[in-house]
């Protein structure tokens, strides 16, 4: 590492770590709760577990992204973080706050809302949070030396991220109302602003693993940017639909949500790209492969698998059965929870001095994770057609259809299983490494 303060991403990769690790154990009580197995169901009903598995995969995902920029901005703005010891209050408060939002779901204590469960009191703090986080960035930022569009990028993400979770805040009698501006944080996030995230980490990786100019790389975040701007945003169309609002959402949603796959399919040209000019000559394959793994699986789960049941005409069918889950979990496997990996996996050896980067170990967490993340999705996927078809075609009940289709279940539980083998690999991995030292600090 080239910046003492770089040193905080570390702590927030490890609780990144741990929360990733409580979903998946959240994800396996609601798979086997799914083929009958329901020993924790009086403790942790399936709404519960669902909550805290999807709001544990939102919490994770930003703590990686917070720990991400405490390491990228140093680097890029060539000045130490303003402030090390408000990164580590702000990384302190952030756990608690997610500790006392998953303890409350247990206690039914939330809104109800999906994918904004956590209670009124509590968002309050995560806006004071962020905040914090987003001072100790960009004042960073401001006092560096340099300005760099991975940089900028970076921080744009990170800023409107910040920005479009206070419509999720306004209160609305109407359902209609709610689930309208709801969707202004949900997909804004994941399939606006997020990206922008993605493109920054992706942007300053590819500049560092593959030895490509700068100049070069940096012109396709212009790219992505104006890509995401123009499909992501009236893309949001696609969850208009069937909540009760005007009509045009049909055709707005179905042109734009077409238009949605284009920046990850940018994104992986991007990357694919890169590496066959780059040098290859860098030690690191293990962050190689999670960088260019990103890229392409991104596009395939949010791009094209997206695209499949997002217009009007296909969505009529598929909303709200097991096809979304199918996109939902390749999606953000490939866009953020990989790319995630790939930061902490380039940053670890260059924290602590410790070049494990021809570990066995991390090269059979890349394989096993996304062999089994694809055979989640495969089952995800049939199960969704045969969901589709015999409730929405032959007008079976709901509940029947539910026992027709649990064997999915085994086959997604086994390959879960496989995925799971490859996290605690990397988990392990990340023990191994150890924690940060000033040995490992390196002059310009």
């Amino acid at each position: 590492m080239k910046y003492k303060s770089q040193k905080v991403a570390y702590w927030f990769f490890a609780l990144c770590m741990l929360l990733f690790s409580l979903q998946i154990v959240y994800g396996f009580i609601m798979g086997f709760d799914r083929i009958g197995i329901q020993g924790l169901h009086e403790i942790i009903p399936f709404n519960v577990a669902r909550a805290v598995h999807t709001n544990l995969l939102v919490v994770w995902l930003l703590t990686g992204f917070m720990g991400a920029a405490y390491y990228i901005i140093p680097e890029e703005a060539q000045h130490e973080l303003i402030s090390v010891k408000w990164a580590y209050v702000q990384l302190i408060s952030l756990a608690i706050v997610g500790v006392v939002a998953i303890v409350g779901f247990h206690f039914n204590h939330w809104e109800g809302r999906k994918f904004l469960e956590i209670p009124r009191e509590l968002d309050y703090l995560v806006v004071v949070n962020v905040l914090l986080f987003l001072f100790i960035i960009i004042g960073t930022l401001y006092k560096g030396k340099q300005k760099t569009t991975t940089a900028l990028v970076l921080v744009m993400g990170l800023f409107f991220a910040a920005l479009l979770y206070i419509p999720g805040m306004i209160w609305f009698d109407s359902q209609v109302m709610d689930s309208f501006f709801r969707w202004w944080v949900v997909h804004l996030w994941v399939e606006g602003v997020w990206e922008l995230i993605m493109g920054g980490i992706l942007s300053f990786l590819l500049i560092k693993l593959t030895g490509v100019d700068r100049e070069v790389i940096e012109k396709w975040l212009y790219v992505i940017v104006g890509l995401t701007f123009l499909s992501g945003v009236l893309g949001t169309g696609h969850h208009y639909y069937y909540i009760g609002v005007n009509k045009i959402w049909l055709v707005v949603g179905g042109i734009f949500s077409a238009l949605e796959p284009l920046a990850f399919l940018a994104m992986a040209l991007f990357a694919v790209n890169m590496y066959r000019k780059g040098e290859k000559s860098h030690p690191n394959k293990i962050a190689l492969f999670w960088t260019i793994g990103a890229s392409i699986v991104s596009f395939i789960g949010a791009g094209l698998l997206g695209f499949a049941h997002t217009l009007p005409q296909t969505n009529l069918y598929t909303h709200g059965t097991l096809v979304t889950a199918m996109h939902g979990h390749y999606a953000f496997w490939g866009a953020y929870a990989m790319i995630v990996l790939a930061i902490i996996s380039y940053a670890l050896p260059n924290l602590t001095g410790r070049k494990r980067y021809a570990s066995t170990q991390g090269m059979m967490a890349f394989w096993l994770s996304n062999i089994g993340m694809l055979g989640m999705t495969v089952a995800f996927g049939v199960a969704g057609v045969v969901q589709v078809y015999l409730e929405r075609k032959m007008k079976m009940d709901f509940m029947v259809v539910q026992d027709e289709i649990a064997i999915h279940f085994v086959v997604l539980l086994i390959c879960a299983t496989m995925f799971t083998t490859g996290i605690v690999l990397f988990i392990y991995d990340f023990i191994k490494y150890g924690t940060p030292t000033d040995e490992a600090l390196i002059e310009d």
